[in-house]
């Protein structure tokens, strides 16, 4: 299949080439603002399908919008008409097309061409009315409040927000590049709209102050809330304004005569992961929890875990090494410990239940 997709270099454009990278027997056709007009009449000569994705949403002066957003499409739907080929064309417009401002004007002029292109040559049309996308690649201080709102928090930059609480429905880039292949994919037929999904309703400020979260959450070596879904993509929006040299950040290594030890990840809902090195003949624990609990995991070398019920006598020992990984879970009222049995440093793994909080840490000295 060979689809044309105007605007192929902005940010819907290169996301959605991506995607269609990855699916079989297409070919992208990408037409952008460096191509010329024969260009994109070569192109409608050829193109088994049309993502139209190419218009103007913040022009010098507002007379544009219709030249750009109406221009183009017309230039499109004129000479598929002329070359009697009814090409499917699915168009992204936006949810402003329901409002009375330029921008609206020109894209809902834009769908009534594309309606007319469809009753003319019998050719399927299907409409996408956007609400405001984000993720990443978009381009900050432009037209994008996310885009804005990530890059300025990961710079250090002020934001600058009129109304914090300024409605705001956002659809993020994946779900869009997935609607639009489930569309390029189907069988389309007449004129019709479609969505991607899901749209989140927020404000302005909120979003300001979740992204402001991600920031400080990152900076103290903490992860949000992963499953709600709107906060998970907006964090991982918000790492792709990092400049690459900051997405590298040094630990607190905490060292001792057992070797070294220090906290990879920590969430509020669900713990934290930290990792250490032992020596040969060293031993890590020696303690119990009330309520905590723990998992184990050598990744290297060769180490003996030891667990004892408090109060009683009986010992288990668990003999671990890299060649047969096991994850042991550590209950709680067990006395436990660590001891590297091998002639290198070992290496472990640790998740516990709850991040350690130094005044009341759940931790209590006692051999096993």
């Amino acid at each position: 299949m060979n689809i044309l997709v105007t605007g192929a270099a902005g940010f819907v454009g290169q996301n959605l080439r991506i995607r269609l990278s990855r699916e079989k027997d297409c070919t992208v056709f990408p037409f952008d603002v460096a191509n010329t007009e024969s260009d994109l009449f070569e192109f409608l000569a050829n193109a088994d399908r049309i993502v139209h994705l190419a218009g103007i949403n913040r022009p010098p002066n507002p007379s544009e919008f219709m030249a750009g957003n109406l221009g183009l499409t017309s230039t499109i739907a004129d000479a598929l008409e002329k070359m009697q080929r009814p090409v499917p064309i699915i168009f992204s417009s936006s949810i402003q097309a329901e409002l009375e401002n330029d921008y609206g004007k020109s894209k809902r002029a834009a769908e009534e061409r594309l309606k007319l292109y469809s009753e003319r040559t019998g050719a399927p049309v299907c409409i996408f009315r956007f609400a405001n996308i984000f993720g990443k690649w978009c381009k900050p201080n432009y037209n994008s409040a996310v885009a804005t709102f990530c890059f300025n928090t990961a710079h250090g930059l002020p934001l600058t927000i009129h109304d914090p609480e300024a409605p705001l429905r956002l659809v993020y880039i994946d779900d869009v590049a997935d609607a639009i292949v489930r569309e390029l994919t189907s069988e389309l037929q007449g004129f019709s709209y479609a969505s991607a999904e899901p749209v989140y309703a927020s404000t302005v400020g909120k979003v300001a102050a979740m992204i402001q979260d991600i920031h400080d959450k990152r900076q103290k070596g903490f992860i949000g809330d992963y499953s709600d879904s709107f906060y998970k993509k907006l964090a991982t929006t918000y790492l792709s304004y990092v400049d690459i040299p900051s997405l590298a950040t040094a630990p607190e290594l905490k060292r001792d005569e057992r070797g070294w030890l220090f906290e990879l990840i920590k969430s509020e809902k669900a713990g934290q992961i930290f990792i250490s090195t032992t020596k040969p003949g060293k031993k890590r624990g020696n303690h119990y929890h009330d309520t905590k609990v723990e998992k184990f995991c050598l990744i290297k070398g060769k180490a003996r875990i030891s667990l004892r019920k408090v109060e009683t006598t009986e010992r288990y020992d668990l003999e671990v090494d890299e060649q047969n990984i096991q994850i042991v879970d550590i209950p709680p009222g067990y006395t436990h410990c660590i001891e590297n049995t091998g002639t290198e440093d070992c290496i472990v793994l640790f998740w516990a239940n709850e991040v350690m909080d130094p005044v009341h840490q759940d931790t209590y000295r006692l051999e096993v």
